[in-house]
């Protein structure tokens, strides 16, 4: 989860109001934080925030947090509004990006006054929204650059790797390969460009550069302090979503210092686009389901009011609240999105408990302790767990898995992915069937580490069951992936076979074809007569899919089959 350390003046400029530290403790949870840490440094008083949701970049900052305050307390009621105006400003977007880093958006904010603390803040939501919400720069990297240094037209475009400029914090021009062997940032960073024909770069009519996205800042524009008044703000990324998103945060945030906001048209080669887009996301919820789920007698105007006070506005219409809520939100996915936000303006402390009147006593479910059997006999081979989203989409679970959609589970996986109807991603429109893609798409986004990189999940895959009143049963599996120069079939042999010495289970391996595999080198795995997973060694095409350079040697079996109470 990510932390960062806010001015306790600072925040309280934002709000209009001061606080005692004792009180900071509570008012940090309607931000949905907690204070970890309260320290003095030089006759000021700091806090760690530590954010308990990675899916509200807009509360990672001082000023996301003020603001959440500031109408939690009532000090300010429904929508937030942003004023935007035309820069005249346009961004041209190079074709050849296509397949490099597609997306940018960009935005101007004028007229700010920053001080030590809020250019501090505005670092730091650049790098935390890039670091976890920008999965390590790899979705979405932020740059922001002094405008009054830069003449538009602005270009963002395909770059071979011989051009020049002089990066941020160097005196001297390097080339762009050369930024990726010898700045720190290109080090970190370069291997999210490193084997492209091209690399982006952004460019005014002038011909300065600005920046390398995602790599680093030019010394000449990207450079801000406490003398920029007016700033330039460019996203990249490869979901236009995801991008325009972080936009919406850094603009607003810098908003709230103060800032204008000004749009920018965005030219592509097949559409236009004008950035930043506040426009409101709607969403409805019925009120007798938020009264039910939180146990709170309500009334329709109460709940108005608690909804307001967390910059939603609201319409009640037979029943149902329509809402509309601010274009840096983008975690409204069901109705308990919606609950949890009138919890938390009422208060969690508020809330009074009460003990239910149960005539049974808990106790551990048997086969979650399985579980978690398996998850330590894992580790004991020297395995590192991972933890994977059970939603993925079509292309990972079969596309790039070389896959149709089959007929046999243990040589393809089943018919039908159990797919979402309004994904609010294409990225996540499915549940999976199994898990090695997972593992696979996890090693993708490591290549830049240490070898070998041996991991295991124990999670979900969902399958279609038409007996079942749902259609579907989620089945827990066990998955291997091995990564390093000489993995080879035989290596994954010797962890699965023991394995099922220690759980007491004698197996066959039955030689089978299977396309994400290498001819010759994947076979099924029966126990007592019965198909209940798969192991072999990856495909060389399926790894160039994934990015992967490193040979892999993967297994997954289905765990219900091998839970025997005893073993326990």
């Amino acid at each position: 989860m990510p932390k960062f350390d806010v001015s306790k003046r600072d925040l309280e400029r934002l709000i209009g109001k001061s606080f005692t530290v004792e009180e900071w403790e509570d008012l940090f949870l309607y931000a949905k934080c907690e204070l970890d840490d309260v320290w003095e440094e030089d006759g000021e008083i700091y806090f760690k925030a530590d954010s308990k949701d990675t899916n509200r970049p807009d509360l990672w900052s001082a000023e996301g947090i003020a603001r959440q305050i500031r109408w939690a307390l009532g000090f300010q009621k429904g929508l937030p509004e942003y004023g935007v105006e035309d820069s005249g400003v346009t961004v041209y977007v190079d074709e050849k990006l296509k397949d490099v880093r597609p997306y940018g958006l960009y935005a101007i904010v004028e007229g700010l006054s920053l001080d030590e603390e809020a250019l501090k803040q505005m670092i730091n939501l650049q790098e935390k929204v890039a670091l976890t919400f920008g999965r390590r720069r790899r979705e979405v990297a932020i740059g922001v650059f002094d405008f009054d240094k830069v003449k538009p037209p602005i270009y963002y475009r395909a770059a071979e790797k011989t051009e020049r400029f002089v990066p941020l914090g160097f005196e001297e021009e390097m080339t762009l390969e050369e930024i990726l062997e010898k700045h720190e940032k290109g080090r970190e960073h370069g291997h999210l460009i490193k084997d492209k024909p091209y690399y982006p770069l952004l460019v005014d009519s002038e011909g300065k550069v600005l920046s390398m996205p995602p790599i680093i800042n030019s010394e000449v524009t990207g450079r801000v302090t406490t003398e920029t008044r007016n700033v330039f703000i460019d996203v990249t990324g490869w979901d236009l979503n995801k991008v325009m998103l972080a936009l919406n945060v850094v603009v607003t945030a810098l908003a709230e210092r103060g800032g204008k906001i000004r749009s920018v048209k965005v030219v592509y080669p097949d559409f236009e686009i004008r950035t930043p887009d506040l426009t409101p996301k709607e969403f409805e919820v019925e009120l007798d389901y938020i009264r039910r789920l939180t146990g709170l007698e309500l009334s329709d105007g109460e709940i108005k009011d608690l909804l307001e006070r967390m910059m939603y506005d609201v319409k009640l219409e037979e029943g149902k609240t329509r809402l509309l809520y601010p274009a840096f939100r983008d975690d409204i996915m069901h109705a308990r999105d919606v609950l949890e936000d009138v919890l938390i303006a009422y208060g969690y402390n508020e809330m009074e408990p009460e003990e239910p009147e149960l005539a049974v006593q808990g106790r551990g479910d048997k086969f979650i302790e399985f579980e978690d059997a398996v998850r330590e006999l894992m580790v004991g081979y020297g395995l590192q767990e991972v933890m994977t989203f059970n939603l993925t989409n079509r292309e990972s679970q079969y596309g790039k898995m070389l896959l149709e959609p089959g007929e046999d589970l243990f040589s393809h996986p089943p018919a039908e992915l159990v797919e979402i109807e309004n994904p609010i991603s294409p990225k996540w429109s499915a549940l999976r069937v199994w898990l090695i893609p997972s593992l696979l798409d996890f090693l993708s986004q490591n290549t830049h580490e240490e070898y070998p990189q041996r991991i295991f999940e124990v999670g979900k895959a969902t399958l279609i069951d038409e007996s079942r009143e749902t259609k579907t049963v989620s089945e827990s599996k066990v998955a291997v992936a091995l990564a390093h120069p000489r993995v080879t079939f035989t290596e994954a042999k010797e962890i699965l076979g023991s394995v099922m010495h220690h759980l007491g289970f004698t197996y066959e391996l039955e030689s089978i074809d299977h396309p994400s595999f290498i001819p010759g080198r994947a076979g099924k795995i029966v126990v007592e007569g019965k198909p209940i997973g798969i192991i072999g060694e990856v495909h060389p095409a399926v790894l160039e899919n994934w990015g992967i350079e490193m040979p892999v040697a993967a297994f997954e079996m289905f765990l219900r089959p091998l839970y025997r109470a005893p073993y326990l």
